[in-house]
């Protein structure tokens, strides 16, 4: 006689396993220890075989049935509902490991493995972190165009224009990935560029005269902060690096005797090692920092810390204290004032200044064709450059 759930809600545990029938081989073995768990009882290729399905509650009797009827439908067709049921576990397996999120875990670990910046592998987690909410258990191969434009939305929506844009970029980055870990066939980003509204240029405010630049050179040599921050105002002067390349710099990256500093392609934004010629005045600052951080690996390690550098924001606050407003003067700004006044001067080539402040050509075909280093001319171009600032600071 098949069960109801009133029997079932009645049945009572007798010490010893026993079986509840309810049809169609469907029945509810109740065990000693008082478990209630659903089993189907079935032939196939002549043997006698159990298939599980679950505790009763958990599976209530309408669904028992359900799981029955579709393991009978199998039987039919000539499968074993057991040897369905594990390939379906492994199918789930598999999909769970070919998500978004599984995924770009994978992604994130190989960047590390490529070396990446600690800081970049940072804000990769967290510009990734942003998209698992709509992204995060759908399968990789299955995401569309208009799915990821909905978290892209979310976060242009809060008015940061720039994380959208770098959202995008690193989706892709997860996306590529995943088509040569042969996880999906084609990078639904690539329909979205446009999609998103661009942010505006933000150009880092900068000194671009020279005698407006000679004040602030006689503000950091007479600045009275400590001298770690001062050294690494004038270095910024004199070589105009990104500050994050500053700031984390290592002194085995330096040769004083060849006057060179070969910064590691994980601190630069382009990603590939950048030789920096260093006048002489340069080596006399660095010759005299030695002797105040030369104990450590750091050339300007926090005060808090002498295995972290110096904070992001350190070189602005000192530029603050001298007076400067952050709407005249910024750490990143010596680039600004470097490139103007070196390419005014006429002196260089636009190729060496541009080599020497690291930036990627914006033409892929000169990119192509033209690699030179421009050694030589920038050993004499940042020679000059200090011998000029030196110039500007006594005016």
């Amino acid at each position: 006689m098949p069960l109801t759930d009133v029997a079932l809600r009645s049945v009572k545990t007798t010490g010893k396993d026993r079986k509840v029938a309810d049809g169609g081989g469907l029945y509810l073995l109740v065990t000693s220890k008082g478990a209630r768990l659903w089993r189907l009882k079935y032939r196939f290729d002549n043997k006698e075989r159990t298939l599980a399905f679950g505790a009763y509650p958990d599976i209530g009797l309408a669904e028992a049935r359900k799981k029955r009827d579709h393991a009978k439908r199998l039987l039919r067709d000539g499968i074993d509902p057991s040897a369905q049921k594990r390939l379906d576990k492994v199918t789930a397996t598999v999909a769970r490991a070919r998500t978004f999120n599984a995924v770009a875990d994978d992604y994130i670990v190989l960047q590390r493995r490529k070396g990446r910046a600690p800081a970049t592998i940072t804000k990769t987690e967290w510009v990734i972190d942003l998209a698992r909410p709509v992204l995060g258990s759908r399968p990789i191969g299955e995401i569309t165009a208009p799915e990821i434009l909905v978290a892209l939305r979310q976060v242009e929506k809060r008015g940061r224009l720039e994380t959208a844009r770098r959202m995008r970029g690193v989706i892709g980055g997860v996306f590529r990935f995943g088509i040569a870990s042969a996880l999906c066939e084609t990078d639904p980003t690539q329909a979205l560029k446009g999609a998103i509204a661009g942010p505006q240029t933000r150009h880092h405010p900068a000194l671009l005269k020279p005698k407006a630049f000679g004040g602030l050179l006689r503000a950091i040599r007479d600045y009275d902060g400590t001298p770690e921050v001062r050294a690494a105002l004038e270095l910024s002067a004199l070589l105009f690096p990104r500050p994050g390349e500053l700031r984390q710099a290592y002194w085995v990256e330096f040769d004083l005797t060849a006057a060179v500093w070969t910064v590691p392609a994980g601190r630069m934004k382009m990603r590939r090692e950048h030789r920096v010629p260093l006048a002489t005045q340069a080596v006399t600052i660095l010759n005299d920092l030695q002797s105040i951080t030369g104990w450590g690996d750091l050339l300007f390690p926090s005060v808090r810390s002498g295995t972290k550098p110096l904070s992001d924001n350190a070189l602005n606050a000192a530029l603050r204290r001298m007076g400067f407003t952050k709407g005249e003067a910024t750490a990143h700004g010596f680039r600004a004032t470097a490139s103007t006044l070196l390419n005014e001067s006429g002196k260089w080539s636009v190729d060496a200044i541009e080599r020497q402040l690291a930036h990627k050509d914006a033409d892929a075909v000169r990119r192509a064709y033209h690699r030179g280093d421009h050694w030589e001319e920038r050993v004499a171009m940042m020679q000059w450059w200090a011998d000029q600032l030196d110039i500007m600071r006594a005016k």
